[in-house]
């Protein structure tokens, strides 16, 4: 599972960013499939990119809500909301572990051999405050004389911005490097920061800052792909928290196991010697063992029978 995980990363990330004509083309894609929204941190000023993020689409969109709303060319930005909507109904925060490039950077960060620490839990708490405040209340709220407002999250934090549409726009254009100034600063300074703390801490932008993660994981509990905890198997082993790259203990009750923490990268499935998680993937109903209502399995004549 691991191993097919690991494609699912490298194809993704080699398709979103498979524009390589930018040398000789332009320095950034504009073709159809920039009006795709990969679920996933994957900056729409990369060079190579050929979706959109739909984190900086969000932020887009309301920077200019209250401009156009007031020109009675008010959009709802169904597009943008649908994306996410319909991707955290079927799979919850799933891609940030199957396709997210700026999870399988971090994921490589972590290889270095450095001390390994912990993120604090309440921190997990972080994503919804930059959600909250970075993409939706400032652009939404603070305004240029003009009635525009700035996406924030893109501009002062993103370091996947940083590292794949910044870094090599100014490598390519000399105007470019001597324009930059104190905001770039700023954010390379950020981007040194998270890579360094990826290579001692699991993840830890997709952990306390991510607000494209905080969207996806409040689908976690009511998508169709639900994981299941099977507490009669359980071992008290504590393989699956000891191997999730996001810290999340369900074993003991801290968290249930769809808890907006959890990425879905499916390691516990894997790593748990009793069997003791699970995955379906259909219409959501009450799940049972959660809820404390007993399993239906079904015998070989396909009747029900009650567990």
């Amino acid at each position: 599972m691991e191993r097919l995980r690991r494609y699912s990363q490298y194809f993704f990330a080699i398709v979103a960013n498979s524009y390589w004509l930018f040398p000789w083309k332009g320095p950034i894609y504009r073709g159809l499939a920039k009006h795709v929204c990969l679920p996933g941190l994957n900056c729409y000023s990369c060079p190579a990119a050929i979706t959109a993020c739909p984190l900086g689409a969000l932020q887009n969109f309301l920077a200019t809500f209250r401009y156009n709303l007031a020109a009675g060319h008010g959009k709802p930005g169904l597009y943008v909301l649908g994306t996410l909507a319909l991707t955290g109904s079927f799979l919850g925060r799933m891609p940030c572990a199957w396709l997210c490039p700026f999870g399988l950077i971090q994921e490589f960060m972590l290889r270095l051999p450095l001390p390994k620490f912990r993120v604090w839990r309440p921190l997990r708490y972080g994503p919804f405050v930059f959600l909250g405040l970075f993409v939706i209340l400032l652009p939404l709220l603070v305004l240029d004389p003009a009635g525009f407002g700035v996406t924030w999250f893109c501009k002062y934090v993103c370091p996947a911005g940083t590292l794949e549409g910044g870094i090599p726009l100014l490598l390519m254009n000399s105007g470019l490097r001597r324009a930059a100034g104190l905001l770039f600063m700023h954010k390379l300074v950020i981007l040194v920061l998270i890579l360094t703390w990826s290579a001692m801490t699991s993840r830890p932008f997709c952990r306390t800052i991510c607000p494209l993660g905080a969207i996806l994981g409040l689908f976690n509990r009511v998508s169709w792909f639900q994981l299941r905890f099977h507490g009669d198997r359980c071992l008290d082993c504590r393989a699956c928290n000891t191997i999730c790259p996001t810290d999340v203990s369900f074993y003991d009750g801290k968290d249930s196991i769809n808890s907006p923490a959890c990425i879905r990268c499916m390691r516990c499935v894997t790593a748990c010697p009793g069997g003791a998680v699970s995955y379906k993937f259909g219409p959501y109903l009450l799940d049972e063992e959660e809820y404390g209502l007993k399993d239906e399995q079904t015998d070989s004549t396909g009747n029900a029978q009650q567990g």
